[in-house]
């Protein structure tokens, strides 16, 4: 039976996960990053039989990819495009496709719940998605982990620059300025999560964590929290595969 194909191109890299045919369960997942893509795209796909892909990207074309891919069905997600999540974004053909993309993964996932959906990756997203009707409300933008690093460097007179990886160990405050900097930046993104869940109106809403700094930061929340946020690393290509459906049905 063929096999469903979401391929989501981000900043940094580009995740691809192929699904089974009723898209219900993930068959292979694999994340691409540097020169040679296209290639690198056809040996993880195969000899699989795909019968659908769909991608999307903050940036680059997804022409390649897509042209790369022997399916009957491709399709690109775009602003126009049909999802099954209204959009009360004001201005929707700005809205990043990510973005929607993971909204609708994350109501997928957790249907009827208020959602704040936070993508933390080169720039961190927070998105606030309500349960009852499902919509996407909106959201902010900030920098993230490594952005915010340079970003200290470039604007000051003495900052160093330094580095900070998913395994670098995070003490509450900095005993040295490089180490002042590193906690400053994973912890002044966890304070942002914690922020937007408390903005709950009725209660905390749940939280989705999803991008490259989405582990490390999650084991950085209180304990008490951590029982309502869930850490779902394809959360765009989760949207993807709804979407796609959603388009066939």
């Amino acid at each position: 039976m063929d096999l469903n194909l979401t391929i989501d191109v981000g900043n940094s890299s580009t995740k691809v996960v192929i699904y089974s045919a009723d898209g219900t369960s993930e068959v292979a997942a694999t994340t691409l990053r540097g020169p040679g893509i296209v290639n690198r795209l056809g040996n993880f796909i195969g000899g699989r039989p795909i019968g659908a892909a769909i991608a999307c990207s903050v940036a680059k074309s997804v022409e390649p990819l897509l042209n790369a891919v022997d399916a009957p069905v491709k399709m690109e997600l775009t602003h126009s495009s049909p999802v099954p999540l209204a959009n009360g974004y004001a201005t929707p053909a700005t809205l990043g496709v990510d973005r929607m993309a993971a909204a609708v993964g994350a109501a997928a996932l957790e249907p009827s719940a208020d959602l704040l959906v936070c993508d933390l990756g080169t720039a961190c997203t927070y998105d606030v998605v309500s349960g009852s009707p499902a919509c996407f409300l909106g959201g902010n933008i900030a920098p993230g982990v490594g952005m915010r690093l340079r970003a200290l460097h470039h604007y000051t007179e003495r900052l160093p620059l330094v580095n900070a990886h998913v395994d670098t160990p995070v003490s509450m405050f900095g005993s040295d300025t490089t180490d002042a900097l590193i906690c400053g930046a994973l912890r002044g993104v966890v304070a942002e999560v914690l922020y937007y869940r408390s903005l709950g109106v009725d209660s905390p809403r749940r939280v989705i964590l999803t991008g490259g700094w989405a582990p490390e930061l999650s084991r950085l929340l209180p304990e008490s929290v951590r029982p309502t946020v869930t850490v779902h690393p394809h959360l765009v290509n989760q949207g993807l595969i709804s979407i796609l459906l959603y388009n066939r049905q």
